[in-house]
């Protein structure tokens, strides 16, 4: 139990710790490759399921990023093999919260990486254009079939939300999360950060990439070409890889 909250998380390997953070909405099933081919060199890999994401307890109330860092600073406090000094890799959301992590608690990180991280969410244009133009179609709720017909322009027109597919709890705690923006936290990350990011990302895009290594003074940008947002999926093998080079 952490934060009164039952946690499932998984383990692989032995040797020098690192905590990976999932990111929204996904769960440590999704890290199953990448925890088993760090595994094989040295690294004890820990992927917990986020609170509300796979099999762990949902908040009894909505959360924001804040509430997350708390949770796993909790879980670090808890599992034996995270109290001393461990990497913490976070992927897109989880990459959001390993940067705030790492500005708050970085007493024990030895060095940060981040993985198509969900750090930088200005307000652009077309942002606020989408913002209105979802604002506008709640008008016809009335209208037969419109759950269908909401959740096929979040697809296909906005297509980057994931707010539809929530339910209960966790929608407004997607609103809470996605209203924060950590660009200008970005300066006080001290640890040594390793940025990776796929080259032809469309959910964070690699703009994001290189505006976060100018932000973060001990940083190193690696882009995989051709590959999109989900690195853990899409090429396990080389975003192991391009890990453990920066080990």
């Amino acid at each position: 139990m952490i934060k009164n909250l039952e946690v499932n998380y998984k383990t692989f390997g032995q040797g020098r710790p690192m905590l990976i953070l999932h990111g929204w909405p996904s769960s440590s099933e999704k890290w199953i490759k990448v925890g088993e081919l760090l595994a094989e060199h040295g690294i004890n890999v820990i992927i917990p399921d986020l609170p509300g994401f796979g099999k762990s307890q949902e908040p009894d109330q909505a959360w924001n990023t804040d509430n997350y860092i708390e949770w796993v600073r909790e879980f670090t406090d808890t599992i034996e093999e995270l109290k001393k000094e461990f990497y913490l890799l976070g992927h897109s959301f989880g990459g959001s919260l390993a940067a705030k992590f790492a500005v708050k608690y970085n007493q024990r990180i030895i060095k940060l990486f981040l993985v198509s991280a969900a750090c930088v969410r200005e307000s652009t244009l077309s942002k606020r254009f989408y913002y209105k133009v979802s604002k506008l179609v709640k008008v016809f709720s009335f209208v037969p079939y419109y759950a269908l017909a909401r959740k096929a322009f979040y697809k296909f027109i906005i297509r980057k939300s994931d707010y539809p597919y929530m339910k209960g709890i966790m929608k407004d705690t997607y609103i809470n999360v996605v209203s924060e923006d950590l660009s200008h936290r970005l300066l006080f990350i001290k640890v040594p950060t390793v940025i990776i990011w796929g080259s032809k990302d469309d959910s964070t895009p690699i703009a994001d990439a290189e505006f976060i290594q100018s932000k973060i003074k001990n940083s190193k940008l690696v882009a995989i070409p051709d590959k999109k947002h989900s690195l853990q999926i899409e090429a396990p093998e080389i975003l192991s890889l391009k890990i453990l080079e920066n080990i």
